[in-house]
């Protein structure tokens, strides 16, 4: 599957769309990208006067790109009757992501079965440094 079309078929409109680009996606990893704009909903009220990215947003953009996109590619596109549901997730964070930073996505496939979708997903800042880190897991139907 072409990338835009991975990215048009996902199940997220904005304000809660956290996937720009995908740099790559094969049967074993993805990798994308998403700046985090200064206007985003979450950053209004979210530590005043110096807003940060809440841990659950970073960790959704993990999941979008990492597991969605890989998701959705590894069952070859989506139909009326798809299904996805994230499983689990445990992630360590390191840095703090702000307003107007863009982040890159990896995502390592460990396991595809029975629908179950398992990544060792990291995010990295625009410098390559690591933002956080962990293992999330996603349920896919076609």
């Amino acid at each position: 599957m072409l990338h835009k079309d991975i990215i048009a078929q996902l199940p997220y409109t904005k304000p809660f769309l956290f996937v720009d680009n995908l740099l790559e996606v094969t049967e074993d990893r993805a990798e994308g990208e998403y700046t985090f704009k200064e206007d985003e909903y979450f950053y209004q009220g979210h530590f005043k006067g110096n807003p940060v990215t809440p841990g659950v947003i970073l960790t959704e953009c993990m999941a979008q790109i990492g597991v969605v996109c890989l998701g959705i590619s590894l069952i070859k596109g989506l139909t009326e009757a798809s299904q996805i549901a994230l499983v689990s997730s445990e992630v360590h964070f390191y840095l703090p992501i702000y307003p107007g930073e863009k982040v890159t996505v990896i995502s390592e496939k460990e396991y595809f079965r029975f629908g179950k979708l398992k990544c060792k997903v990291k995010m990295i800042n625009n410098e390559g440094v690591l933002v956080c880190k962990g293992t999330i897991s996603g349920m896919v139907s076609k």
